[in-house]
């Protein structure tokens, strides 16, 4: 039996690929694919891959890498917003590039920054840099940072998309055996439906969720 899709959970998956035990299965209405529960990394064996990660700020190249996501999102930050950088990783440069333009940001990883205080504020922007494609219950994820993000806020991720399906075998992407969970653009447009955000994608594996203003507040601020 197929299992339900863990990233929109509209409808049982379809298996799409199998590498050796290995089976991912594909979402026919938000079009995620997800590895099977069975062959999710354990927390050690996550750990251990994200040390082999090697990024500091003073890596040109990861902070142009980061600039992808930081740049457009600035853009449309008003001065002086308040936001959480969830899945900072070790080396938390985004959160330096934003704090750099004048924003206060916090951090939370559950390897490398487990500070659960962050988690009870809410916030005007979250960022996720790479870190989607590592959720093991990716409803449950977005759903929380849902909570988490102020009205009128902004949770702007950073992902690779899907590859064709006939170059999913030998994509280097999925060769990670932390990534899990692959989207597409039309996935980011079915979760935004589903938690009433606006869904923009303002180039390739970049995503703006913003979550729509209280009545209220769209009155306060007319």
């Amino acid at each position: 039996m197929s299992p339900l899709c863990s990233v929109c959970r509209q409808a049982d998956t379809r298996f799409f690929f199998q590498d050796g035990s290995a089976v991912y299965w594909r979402c026919p209405v938000c079009e995620a694919t997800c590895l099977d529960a069975a062959h999710l990394p354990a927390p050690d064996a996550e750990y251990a891959r994200y040390l082999e990660h090697d990024n500091t700020p003073q890596d040109t190249g990861y902070r142009r890498f980061l600039e992808k996501l930081a740049t457009p999102l600035l853009d449309r930050l008003p001065p002086g917003q308040q936001g959480l950088d969830y899945g900072c990783g070790p080396g938390p440069v985004l959160a330096m590039l934003l704090r750099e333009a004048g924003h206060g940001v916090r951090t939370f990883d559950p390897f490398f920054a487990p500070e659960p205080e962050v988690l009870h504020d809410t916030y005007d922007f979250i960022t996720c840099s790479e870190v989607v494609e590592h959720f093991h219950q990716p409803y449950d994820e977005f759903a929380f940072l849902n909570k988490l993000l102020n009205p009128g806020g902004i949770l702007g991720i950073m992902t690779c998309f899907q590859t064709q399906d006939e170059r999913f075998a030998n994509w280097s992407y999925r060769r990670d055996p932390t990534h899990v969970t692959f989207y597409k653009e039309a996935t980011f447009h079915v979760l935004a439906e589903l938690f009433g955000w606006t869904c923009e994608i303002p180039r390739k594996n970049v995503v703006f969720l913003y979550k729509k203003r209280t009545e209220q507040r769209a009155r306060e601020e007319t």
